[in-house]
């Protein structure tokens, strides 16, 4: 006698076995079956009808007698009912078997009565139809249960197993599939589904019931939940805020399933669900990009990018590549960057089909390098470049200004000059909300960038389009708050605050490289793009929140025996409560939603070529009082409030001694 665990393994192997047959051999045995089952429900019909065990009587009756399944089984061939996937046939297929019995029944009936019936009944057809319909849609649902399995190597837990009582929020596809899932592979026991929809109150969803949002509290006391899984589709991050605000008071741990797109990849299964990042919370409901703008210059182009190993330029090669370029040029001075990168898109294009792929260079080198910018430009033909390479850390520029300001706008004027004599069509800057009305000496040095692009763009008879693209604080970046609380809370704290007012507007990398090609794409010079960054978060309840998603409790006053306490150290030199993303209101709208297009005042050609060459005197001499002076007389609004504590910090203005700074003749003129 065969044990339980040599049955299970003997139906996995019959079921593994159906599944790898050929295509034309699962359709071969589909129509067999067909036909089997559905002479089987005739003869029965027949037989109910004439109180007998039945057979047919003559030739004729015969013939029409076996017309009924051929024809039913010739109607699903037609309509493609044999295409579909049995394990996942669903509503529609469903829909499908009972229109296809419904016709052939039709059919059969014309060809009864023309041929004169011969002994089928009227009732018979109807017969025939009504339990021919529920048949194959039963034979489908159960080879469905049956082959759904099939891919599982992991059998299902035994009975005796200690499990995890969990909720599920959102009772749709999702949650159902979850709910399939957990019961045949994990040690988590679904007791209830939460749903916000009015009209799942009370449902049963695998015999499972639904509680309106209002009974979390008593499910999780009675049934003692320690986690709740979150079954809502991750482009409904609104909604997803909204649920989470919710659980925030109950004493559960919350998770999410794994995206649609890492399910599908085979990267993780769906019951690999993971603890909720502050990353699925700030980031918006994602709009539709524009095709036509993201390929618009890129496709079948030659594109550089700058600061390619950077956390905006590596995404933004990444967007790049799913755009087709004829060829894919990265630069950067980081020699690590480089190559992990360099080495991410070249195993990506060996996974394209055979010549699909664009060529790849990795170019190491400053963009103050005249002769590499120069270089390569001219050798890999390029005609799109984005400019992402800066420093971008506050506190680091601010005590090193000379290098910063080196980098960030004489870098930006180098390879800007380059692209104007080379004849590059469109040159795209990396900008920064740091720029607008800055209080520190990286947001100036972006937006004295920003004005280099506005004179060449102001120039007579230029052939390249100069624009730039602003927008705030990327999620997960380097040096990003959120990566810092992060690993502040895993070290066990304290998390560190500025300030508790100050706020900042935050964006997914991949949207925002997204939206910055499609600003890119729109550009006729000179304008400056500044993406929608939604609702600003407050940082504070941003550390508040990453300690309550980590499960652990805030250290307080009222809460002395918490495991994780905030401490406010002060705004850092040349920090702002509240970052700005305009100069002005000459703002428009554009062909995309969350992209604006601003032309703001800039100075004049030869004025700005005169600051700029006091201030490269000003570089040399390691002048901070001067550099502080030019800036504050060329950059709108900037204002430097903690001078006196940039100047005892700003050690790098003896620091650099053989740093080369460019003279502004050559590098603007």
């Amino acid at each position: 006698m065969s044990s339980p665990v040599e049955e299970q393994g003997l139906t996995l192997f019959f079921r593994k076995g159906l599944l790898e047959l050929p295509r034309y051999y699962k359709r071969a045995i589909l129509v067999l079956f067909d036909l089997l089952l559905l002479t089987f429900v005739v003869w029965s019909a027949m037989s109910l009808r004439y109180q007998i065990v039945y057979w047919p009587q003559s030739t004729p009756e015969l013939l029409l007698f076996i017309a009924a399944p051929l024809i039913t089984v010739g109607t699903f061939a037609w309509f493609g009912l044999y295409r579909l996937v049995t394990r996942f046939i669903g509503y529609r297929g469903t829909v499908r078997i009972f229109a296809c019995v419904a016709l052939s029944v039709l059919i059969w009936a014309l060809v009864v009565f023309m041929f004169g019936q011969h002994g089928i009944p009227r009732t018979v057809i109807l017969t025939y139809g009504v339990i021919g319909a529920v048949f194959v849609t039963a034979s489908r649902q159960l080879a469905g249960l049956l082959l759904k399995s099939v891919g599982i190597s992991i059998p299902r837990l035994p009975l005796d197993i200690e499990r995890t009582p969990v909720l599920i929020y959102g009772a749709g596809q999702l949650g159902s599939e979850l709910l399939e899932s957990l019961r045949r592979v994990s040690d988590r026991e679904p007791v209830g589904f939460i749903d916000s929809a009015p009209s799942m109150w009370g449902q049963y969803v695998g015999g499972i019931k639904v509680y309106r949002p209002e009974k979390i509290g008593h499910v999780i006391e009675r049934s003692e939940v320690r986690e709740i899984l979150l079954a809502v589709p991750e482009s409904q991050r609104r909604e997803r805020r909204q649920i989470i605000g919710e659980l925030e008071n109950y004493p559960v741990q919350v998770k999410v399933m794994p995206s649609m797109e890492e399910i599908a990849s085979g990267k993780v299964g769906i019951t690999d669900v993971r603890p909720l990042e502050v990353e699925d919370l700030l980031g918006r409901d994602p709009v539709p990009p524009n095709h036509d703008l993201l390929a618009r210059s890129i496709r079948g182009k030659s594109i550089l990018v700058s600061g390619a190993g950077g956390s905006v330029g590596s995404e933004l090669v990444r967007q790049i590549l799913k755009q087709n370029p004829a060829r894919l040029t990265l630069l950067d001075i980081s020699e690590p960057a480089l190559y992990e990168i360099e080495l991410e898109i070249r195993e990506a294009i060996e996974a394209l089909p055979p010549g699909t792929g664009p060529e790849l260079h990795a170019v190491l080198g400053s963009v103050l390098d005249e002769s590499v910018v120069r270089d390569t430009i001219n050798r890999f033909g390029v005609e799109t470049i984005y400019h992402a390479a800066a420093y971008k850390h506050v506190p680091i520029v601010e005590q090193n200004a000379g290098v910063g300001l080196l980098n960030n706008t004489f870098g930006c004027a180098a390879i800007a000059e380059a692209a104007r004599d080379l004849g590059v069509e469109r040159f795209v800057l990396i900008s920064t909300d740091k720029a607008v009305r800055p209080t520190n000496v990286m947001g100036a040095s972006k937006r004295l960038g920003e004005l280099v692009l506005q004179a060449h763009a102001a120039e007579e008879d230029i052939g390249t389009v100069f624009t730039m693209v602003r927008f705030g604080n990327v999620l997960d970046s380097s040096g990003s708050v959120v990566r810092r609380f992060r690993n502040q809370i895993k070290a066990g704290g304290p998390v560190t605050v500025t300030h508790p007012e100050i706020i900042r507007y935050f964006m997914s990398i991949p949207e925002a490289a997204e939206l910055v090609i499609q600003a890119g794409a729109m550009a006729t010079g000179g304008e400056v793009f500044v993406l929608d960054m939604g609702d600003p978060i407050k940082i504070d309840d941003l550390a508040r929140l990453m300690i309550r998603l980590a499960g652990l409790e805030l250290r307080t006053e009222e809460t002395p025996y918490g495991e994780i306490e905030i401490v406010y150290t002060g705004l850092r030199p040349g920090e702002k409560l509240y970052e700005e993303l305009l100069l002005g209101v000459n703002t428009t709208g554009t062909e995309h939603l969350r992209i604006m297009r601003s032309h703001e005042p800039f100075l004049p050609a030869e004025e700005l070529w005169q600051h700029l060459e006091s201030l490269s005197e000003a570089m040399k001499r390691r002048d901070l009082e001067a550099m502080q002076d030019i800036l504050l007389t060329t950059v709108e609004g900037y204002s430097c409030g903690r001078k006196e504590e940039a100047e005892k910090t700003s050690s790098d203005d003896t620091a650099g001694e053989k740093t080369v700074f460019p003279t502004i003749s050559r590098t603007l003129h």
